[in-house]
Parts: structure tokens; C-alpha cells; sequence
């Protein structure tokens, strides 16, 4: 059973959000992933960029970091989890949701 995902990427043009979803991940760290849902979105401080937040399963593949974008990346379970960001982030509502279906 995989485990907890966070990735960030960018949109390309005349791609869907869920498409960038699938396209980062696979390009960024080799995985490809299924059942992709909207979580929620928050300001992003750059200009014109918005962050949003998906969750989704793994669907097949290991993790292989690019070594470009992503230098270092790793499953983590409920009882294995690195520092987490602040509250205020998206990145730690997706946790906390991951964290609550977890405990049920």
C-alpha cells in the first residue's frame, strides 16, 4: 500500500489540472497515479499563481527523483512523517485530510 504523496508542479498551456497532476508526477518522480480529485486551492505570493491541491491513488510505477526538480523523494506513513509545513498551507490540509482517514 503506497502511502503519502506531496508534489508541487505548473500547468501548461492547453492542459487540464488534472492532466499537469499526472504529467508532473510521472515526469518529476516516475510514478503515474488514477482517481484524481480537486482538494482545495490557496494564493500562491508569486505573481499570476495559484496553488491547488489534489489527492489521488497510486496507480503503478517507483519512485525515481528527476535529479533536476526533485532531488529526494519518499513514501511516508502515519507513524513515519517528516517535519510538516505550517497550518496555514495547503500542503498541511492534504496531510491532516490524509491523516483523518487514516485514524477511521
Amino acid at each position: 500500500m503506497r502511502e503519502l504523496w506531496a508534489i508541487a508542479g505548473f500547468v501548461e498551456p492547453g492542459e487540464s489540472l488534472g492532466e499537469a497532476v499526472e504529467r508532473d508526477l510521472e515526469e518529476e518522480v516516475g510514478i503515474r497515479v488514477k482517481n484524481i480529485k480537486y482538494f482545495g486551492s490557496q494564493p500562491w505570493p508569486f505573481p499570476h499563481s495559484l496553488m491547488v491541491g489534489f489527492t489521488a491513488e497510486w496507480a503503478r510505477g517507483e519512485i525515481r527523483p528527476d535529479g533536476k526538480e526533485i532531488e529526494d523523494a519518499r513514501w511516508f506513513t502515519p507513524d513515519f512523517l517528516p517535519d510538516i509545513p505550517p497550518s496555514i498551507s495547503i500542503s498541511r490540509r492534504l496531510i491532516e485530510h490524509w491523516l483523518t482517514g487514516k485514524r477511521k
